[in-house]
């Protein structure tokens, strides 16, 4: 017996002899020259002997079978193939398992397979033995052996539907509902055998997070028929990881459809007078003014575009610059807006703004949501908004004519309703078609829609009433 042979016969797991030689030829090669095969056989030995995974995202494709728990998160169809060398069809059935580390798919087989369409249920944990390899959707076993583990507890949730918050690498069968917050456009690109492929991105949020969600081919042109800020439902995705954050993929095998359901979504984002130059940042606040689009010539020769607008929060203002298609987005006085994953640089006059590219996404929110219950009272620049175009510019008509029953002479009655476009001292209105300066010792909040009544000083309303 050769020294190999040795070593593999006192191997206590499921591989063959062809199966170890091909990973010690393995291990020499990875070595470059540092090991023999003695030496390759010793240590592909010991990693074969391990013992059991401490989690499912400890599992990693390789010729040893591993043994683990998994609660039961999914269970998919029976299918029925044929095989070559047999007159006998095939069965298999994939199982989604998780623990609180992540999440894979396990493949029955045949008997196992026909008998877990009637024992088998979702929450069940399971004792599943089996060798892991790479497949469609990440880590994939195929199970030789699984029993019941009822003494065993795993702490995740067997529900159909899955939070953003609680998704996990490697996770496979995704169904989530979410609100879809932004789309891009379909891009082709050559794959290495020739043909071409397709994708596109959305970004969507529910009441735990936001997620990028990347379709392929045929699901990319589903970007194209979705409305920003419905709701939708996404069937068997499957989660991966790009630049170190998670993105949930869609395949041909996956779907996508808006739902008639409210889907909340309140965004996680920095603070207006928190930010800081070469940061990408989600912020969110009230559209205080929104400047006409501009277009250019780039280097190349091609036509760009970009529109500028002013957002504010509740701790400060910022202008942020839409390029490309999102110029065209119809942004008004008073909307709140998220703009996700925008690029925070050097402004005009030492200020800071923020660039929202390709990769950003702009999306409405509820009115409400980017506003605190407090009795915050941000503080604005003594220019107002004539300063925020890099002209000088206002983007706003300071006319205090229209929607007015009265006229607007010094000392005249006047009633304006318009929506909180600026809070402090003073406070600015805006109807869509002009905006007032109003004088008031009422608490407003940022977006809020109010009526007031009193008599204009300058140009500028003392207001008497405000409801």
């Amino acid at each position: 017996m050769s020294e190999i042979e040795d070593i593999y016969a006192e191997l206590d797991v499921d591989i063959s002899e062809e199966e170890f030689r091909e990973a010690v030829e393995a291990k020499v090669e990875e070595m470059a020259g540092l090991a023999d095969e003695a030496t390759a056989a010793q240590l592909v030995s010991h990693s074969l002997g391990g013992g059991e995974p401490s989690s499912i995202s400890a599992i990693e494709p390789g010729p040893a079978e591993v043994s683990f728990a998994g609660k039961v998160v999914g269970i998919g169809d029976l299918r029925t193939f044929e095989r070559d060398d047999e007159d006998e069809p095939g069965h298999v059935i994939n199982l989604d398992v998780a623990d609180e580390t992540g999440q894979l798919r396990v493949a029955l087989w045949d008997d196992e397979a026909i008998a877990a369409t009637d024992e088998l249920e979702r929450g069940q944990v399971l004792k599943i033995k089996g060798r892991p390899k790479e497949g469609y959707a990440g880590v994939e076993v195929s199970a030789n052996r699984l029993e019941p583990a009822p003494d065993t507890e795993i702490d995740v949730s067997a529900d159909d539907t899955t939070a953003i918050e609680s998704l996990s690498m490697g996770q496979s069968d995704v169904t989530l509902t979410a609100r879809l917050l932004g789309t891009e456009p379909v891009r082709t690109f050559e794959r290495d055998d020739g043909s071409e492929g397709k994708v596109s991105n959305l970004v969507v949020g529910d009441e735990t997070g936001r997620i990028r969600v990347t379709l392929w081919d045929d699901q990319a042109d589903t970007a194209e028929t979705l409305t920003t800020g419905e709701s939708i439902e996404i069937v068997d995705g499957y989660v991966r990881e790009r630049d170190g954050d998670l993105e949930l993929h869609v395949g041909s095998r996956g779907s996508i459809d808006e739902i008639d359901e409210e889907i909340s979504f309140v965004p996680d984002t920095t603070p207006i007078e928190a930010l800081e130059i070469e940061e990408t940042v989600d912020i969110a606040g009230v559209v205080r003014s929104s400047d006409p689009k501009r277009t250019f010539d780039r280097d190349d020769g091609s036509e760009g575009q970009v529109r500028n607008v002013r957002i504010q929060d509740q701790t400060g203002d910022i202008r942020v610059a839409l390029w490309g298609e999102k110029a065209d987005l119809d942004l008004t006085p008073g909307d709140e807006v998220l703009f996700g994953d925008v690029e925070i640089q050097d402004g005009w006059q030492d200020s800071i703004e923020a660039s929202a590219g390709w990769q950003s996404t702009v999306s409405p929110l509820d009115p409400g949501t980017t506003l605190d219950d407090g009795d915050s009272d941000p503080s604005t620049d003594s220019e107002g908004l004539e300063a925020f175009t890099e002209t000088g510019e206002s983007s706003q008509s300071t006319n205090t004519d229209t929607d007015m029953n009265t006229d607007t002479e010094s000392g005249e009655h006047t009633e304006f309703t318009g929506t909180v476009v600026q809070t402090g001292e003073p406070v600015i209105l805006d109807n869509g078609e002009s905006t007032l300066t109003v004088e008031t010792t009422e608490d407003v909040r940022l977006g809020q829609e109010i009526t007031v009544r009193g008599r204009m000083v300058g140009e500028k309303l003392a207001a008497d009433e405000l409801f």
